[in-house]
């Protein structure tokens, strides 16, 4: 009788230990999916995907074939194959462009800054990626601070419903802002228009500055921008669960920063936990 009951205590403990491993596992991608879940992903078949070729960190042309590379696009591959459906990458220049495909239902899934504007129709994962915004001047400008580009008669040049023109139509209250079409037009915007500061994120104006010559950074940064994937809210609260689920995978497995490295992108870290 003794040895029965201390068999069934083994057996019992046993249980409660795969039990709590199974609960553990519980919120990975993979353990979420369903074909009826992925079908709600992907009512079509094939998972449409907005790109925003407007953000070089996120997206490129690659030069030799013309198809748009980039840690988005490895991301959205991957989401395509665990949801085992098609792809369809819907390419657009710029962010308020990626905006309306997933708000219109151009595209099931997309990628973009964090904002409480754009979260109004989207559902936000946490960021799996941080940017810097920044201000760039003529190396001669008398602007040297945060505090000396918000002020009247300051004209600031930036990308039409990128993150940092809803960020700084909030925050400047005395210079004028002047939007361009798309980011990498911003600078050529900028001095076309004999405007006084450009901005954007860090890597493209950098590179920008480098192209033309005359211009500098404005340190510090004025925003650091959230990058995030997104699906629209009408798709309800189990698909933005899986997306927030496989985002924060991809994270922790290092694959955010496997991408980031094997395209040679500099000035973006992966997002930790409480950014």
């Amino acid at each position: 009788m003794l040895n029965r009951n201390r068999l069934l205590r083994v057996f019992l403990t046993a249980a409660t230990f795969i039990a709590a491993d199974a609960s553990h596992g519980a919120g990975s991608a993979s353990n979420q999916l369903s074909p009826a879940l992925a079908s709600t992903f992907a009512p079509s078949g094939t998972l449409r995907v907005s790109i925003n070729l407007g953000n070089a960190i996120l997206a490129n042309q690659d030069p030799e074939t013309g198809k748009p590379v980039g840690v988005s696009i490895d991301l959205a591959t991957e989401l395509a194959k665990r949801l085992g459906v098609g792809l369809q990458l819907v390419v657009v220049p710029s962010a308020n462009l990626s905006v309306e495909n997933v708000e219109q239902d151009k595209a099931d899934v997309g990628f973009f800054a964090i904002d409480p504007k754009r979260g109004q129709a989207i559902q936000f994962t946490k960021p799996y990626v941080l940017i810097e915004g920044v201000y760039a001047v003529r190396a001669d400008s008398p602007i040297n601070t945060l505090e000396q580009v918000d002020q009247p008669g300051i004209t600031v040049a930036t990308s039409k419903g990128s993150a940092y023109d809803l960020f700084l139509t909030r925050e400047l209250h005395n210079a004028t802002i002047v939007r361009v079409a798309t980011s990498q037009g911003v600078v050529q915007g900028f001095l076309d228009q004999h405007l006084d500061v450009a901005s954007g994120i860090r890597q493209q104006l950098e590179k920008d500055a480098t192209r033309v010559g005359g211009l500098r950074i404005v340190e510090p940064h004025f925003m650091v921008i959230r990058q995030a994937m997104g699906v629209p809210k009408a798709k309800g609260e189990a698909v933005a669960a899986y997306l927030s689920s496989f985002v924060e995978e991809m994270k922790t497995s290092g694959f955010v920063a496997a991408s980031l490295a094997r395209h040679h992108i500099i000035g973006a870290g992966v997002a930790k936990d409480g950014d």
